[in-house]
This record gives structure tokens, C-alpha cells and sequence, in this order.
């Protein structure tokens, strides 16, 4: 069972690698052999000595340099067996500040602008340059990072929610496109998780204004919210990723998986 997963020779390419999930998700690869590309705008000194684990620096949302992380990739391995969509911005923001006390938590074009570029653009510029060569190969897999707010919308975060709605109907339509060439598009839509550097303290008052919530209460009565009563963990994350980026999931595509400790069932 220890070689269950084995991804020995297989070449992964993760945006936004280097933080939260997507270190999670690198570091899990590595343990079942694959080697991985982390594609992101700074490297983690982690991964620095690992020679399987190649950082190329990339802005997801800017298309010279998406082609050029992914001529790289080819350049030094020939192939890509795997691409995960995982680099993601949130500004939690309302459509109108109804509380009127900060209107800097009100959504600008800028606000929507930055995460669509990112979340939904840099999807778009990744899976493309990785699909044009998976075709040739006609082998490969694409997961795109979606997200519970994109299934159910989620108070504050609408244009974060509209992005990831958009990736879910990314991954339904690729894998019709791409599926007569062995080409396989998933997507995964993790809740409520641990903190991660998206989360961070001024996002999380950002959040907790448009829901007109104290910032040191939100979502921390997780018994109420979540069936399984605990935020979710970023290794059950990776896990689930890199079982749908593996051969032992040949034939699941064009859905998304959530992953949400059942509360997406309320």
C-alpha cells in the first residue's frame, strides 16, 4: 500500500505552490515521487535544496509569462503530466457598504479586476499553454482550484464567489473539449480550512465587516456550520488533489469534488 499513489516520473506543474495549499499539495506530490514545478511570484525556501522541485517565478494573470514557465517545463522535462490551478487572491468586499462605515469594504473595479485576473484569467492562461502541449502528448490532467463560494456564493465575497462559479464551468466544459484526447479536467471546492496566508488578519476583518461579525468570532463556532464540527485540515486538501492528479483517477472528469466536512449539505 505504501506505493498506492506512485507518481514516480510523472512532471506537476502547481501555481501558487509555495503557500497554503498549494505547499501542502508540492510537498504531497513529492512523497509519491512526482517531480514538481512550482510556479508562483517568490520561491519558499523549503524546496530549495530538493532537486525534484523545480520553482519557475510566474504571474498567473500576465500571458508572456505563463508561456514561458510552461516552455520551461518542456524545455527541461519534455512533458507535463499534471497542472494544478491553485494560485487565488480573495478581498472580501460588499457590493454596497449598507452598514456605511467602511467604505473601503465596498467593491472597487480594482477589487474585481485583481481576483478575476488571478482566479479566473491565470485559470484560463494556465490550462490553456498546459493544454496545447497534453494534447500532442494526448495524455494529462488538469485540476482547477474551485471553491464552496462558487457553488453556493458566500456573503461578502461575490466577486471571489463569481470567479470560482467561472472555474466550475471551466472544468465542465475543458473536459468535453479535451476528453477525446485522454485529457482528464477536475475540479476540487474546499469550505471553511485551516488559516492559510489568503486568510490572513486583514482579510479576516475584511470578512468579518461584511458579515457584520467581531473578526475574533467568525466562524470559530465551527459545531454550527460545519456537520463534521472542525475546519478542514490543508493535507485532506492535497490529499484529495493528488489522488485526482494520480492514474488511480483515470476516470473521473468533468466534475468537481467538494470537500467540506458535509456543510455544504446545509
Amino acid at each position: 500500500m505504501e506505493n498506492w499513489m506512485d507518481l514516480s516520473g510523472k512532471v506537476m506543474v502547481v501555481t501558487g505552490g509555495s503557500q497554503g495549499i498549494g505547499e501542502h499539495v508540492v510537498e504531497t506530490l513529492r512523497k509519491n515521487g512526482a517531480d514538481v514545478v512550482v510556479a508562483d511570484l517568490r520561491n519558499n525556501d523549503k524546496f530549495k535544496d530538493d532537486e525534484h522541485i523545480l520553482f519557475v517565478e510566474c504571474n498567473v494573470a500576465k500571458k508572456d509569462s505563463v508561456d514561458a514557465m510552461m516552455e520551461q517545463v518542456i524545455k527541461k522535462y519534455g512533458k507535463i503530466d499534471g497542472l494544478l490551478n491553485n494560485a487565488g487572491v480573495s478581498r472580501p468586499r460588499l457590493l454596497v457598504d449598507f452598514y456605511g462605515k467602511r467604505p473601503e469594504y465596498e467593491m472597487t473595479e480594482d477589487d474585481f479586476d485583481f481576483m478575476v485576473n488571478v482566479n479566473q484569467k491565470g485559470v484560463f492562461l494556465c490550462s490553456q499553454a498546459a493544454a496545447r502541449f497534453m494534447v500532442k502528448q494526448r495524455s494529462g490532467v488538469i485540476v482547477n482550484m474551485s471553491s464552496e463560494a462558487g457553488m453556493q456564493g458566500s456573503k461578502g465575497q461575490s466577486c471571489y464567489s463569481g470567479t470560482k462559479g467561472a472555474v466550475l464551468s471551466y472544468t465542465m466544459s475543458w473536459a468535453k473539449e479535451l476528453g477525446p484526447y485522454n485529457i482528464r479536467v477536475v475540479g476540487v471546492a474546499p469550505s471553511i480550512n485551516e488559516r492559510t496566508p489568503m486568510n490572513n488578519d486583514t482579510a479576516w476583518e475584511a470578512l468579518a465587516y461584511t458579515r457584520g461579525q467581531d473578526m475574533n468570532h467568525i466562524s470559530s463556532d465551527y459545531a454550527k456550520v460545519i456537520p463534521m464540527g472542525r475546519p478542514g485540515k490543508l493535507d485532506e486538501v492535497a490529499d484529495l488533489i493528488c489522488y485526482l492528479m494520480s492514474d488511480r483517477a483515470s476516470y473521473i472528469s468533468g466534475t468537481t469534488v467538494n470537500i467540506s466536512g458535509a456543510k455544504s449539505t446545509r
